[in-house]
């Protein structure tokens, strides 16, 4: 079993730039590809960014693509995603996750272990 914190949310500015952590314990974590979601006040939980167990394959939602980056420390069980060019439409709750089949897909039920959320607030 993997289990998987996340942290690094906070308020922040339109424009602003800001790294969320996952960090993954556990005598497999290293095994699974890892996602992240995010879950808007009224909105169902969405795909965001998925990174492969190497750190070489990755995949974004079009919402972010070109202002997020996801990365890996494999040497830290850790998996951040760095936000960019932040929107008040990118405030939610960030989650992480584990990827259960391996097929690095969007669908929010491949993924599973999931973290307690992190809180981020772009303002405009």
């Amino acid at each position: 079993q993997v289990q998987l914190v996340e942290s690094g949310g906070e308020l922040v500015q339109a424009g602003d730039s800001l790294r969320l952590s996952c960090a993954a314990s556990g005598r497999t974590a290293s095994n699974y590809n890892i996602g992240w979601f995010r879950q808007a006040p009224g909105q169902e939980r969405e795909f965001v960014a998925a990174i492969s167990v190497s750190g070489r394959s990755s995949y974004y939602a079009d919402s972010v693509k070109g202002r997020f980056t996801i990365s890996r420390d494999s040497a830290k069980n850790t998996v951040y995603l760095q936000m960019n060019s932040l929107k008040p439409e990118d405030t939610a709750v960030y989650y992480c996750a584990a990827d259960l089949y391996g097929n690095m897909r969007t669908i929010l039920y491949d993924y599973g272990n999931w973290g307690q959320g992190t809180q981020v607030t772009v303002s405009s």
